[in-house]
């Protein structure tokens, strides 16, 4: 099988920050993940049969997104030896910081994730809706404060969370795996977590995950 961690590298298209490196890391999982540190490194997990070549194309693929959060977190950590740091917010599970020192109200919170999560959905349905085994009939992009999903099965209907914005990209793939799971099993039982699991190797991680602040340090 190998050593159960290794380096590789993506270049992002930022001359200032060169080739990045990712530490890699095989697990027991289902799904490719990956996040950038407070320190500003990067990690990702993949399960314990993806090639190195699978792991590469996964990091290339988002080389926007880890150009953008190791070029915030630089831009925290230079805050942080300066002035003192704007005002923040959680965004894919990374805390960002407003350039001008606006504190955003809840309502543009609110409107940010709605756009973020408005761009990412039709992937992540795209992924998920055939692992899962059955297609929505409509969905909808909502600001809940009790919960992350719903859905209405005798209409097919799916309802999302905006905030999931806040959290790390995993967890909207969750979401979007357990309601669409609903729409065949409508309980939490046995059957269900069975379904979920054809798409969420991680699930009880997950479920943890949303259980705690959203943005990491």
């Amino acid at each position: 099988m190998g050593s159960t961690s290794y380096t590789l590298y993506v270049r992002c298209g930022d001359e200032r920050l060169g080739a990045v490196p990712v530490c890699v890391t095989r697990k027991r999982l289902r799904n490719l993940n990956l996040r950038v540190r407070g320190d500003g490194s990067v990690v990702a997990s993949v399960p314990w049969r993806t090639s190195r070549a699978r792991a590469q194309e996964f990091l290339d693929a988002h080389a926007g997104w880890i150009a953008e959060h190791v070029s915030r977190k630089a831009e925290r950590q230079a805050e942080s030896r300066g002035a003192a740091p704007s005002p923040a917010y959680a965004l894919w599970g990374c805390e960002h910081r407003t350039a001008d020192g606006h504190t955003p109200t809840a309502a543009e919170l609110d409107e940010l994730w709605r756009r973020e999560v408005e761009r990412a959905l039709p992937g992540v349905i795209a992924r998920m809706e055939p692992l899962v085994g059955v297609h929505a009939s409509s969905w909808q992009l909502r600001a809940m404060s009790s919960r992350w999903g719903s859905c209405t099965p005798a209409r097919g209907s799916i309802r999302i969370n905006v905030r999931l914005a806040a959290y790390p990209p995993e967890c909207l793939d969750y979401v979007v795996a357990h309601e669409l799971a609903h729409l065949i099993e409508p309980s939490h039982n046995a059957r269900f977590h069975a379904i979920v699991a054809r798409a969420i190797g991680n699930e009880r991680a997950i479920r943890a995950r949303l259980r705690q602040p959203p943005a990491t340090a």
